[in-house]
């Protein structure tokens, strides 16, 4: 999950693609960001970088 809110994606579109309800989505993102201590979304999408977890693209 954390790569697709990486990947600038909504709450409503992660949960189509694993096909969860959005409110699943809000749970795991939120609890996320607590273990993580990242204050918001931004913060998430940082630490994938930081992490290695997502590249940026090369165009």
């Amino acid at each position: 999950m954390l790569v697709q809110v990486a990947g600038g994606l909504s709450h409503d579109e992660i949960a189509e693609r694993l096909q969860v309800s959005p409110l699943t989505v809000k749970t795991h993102v939120n609890r996320t960001m607590v273990k993580l201590g990242a204050r918001d979304r931004a913060g998430l999408v940082v630490i994938a970088y930081e992490s290695g977890l997502v590249r940026p693209r090369s165009e």
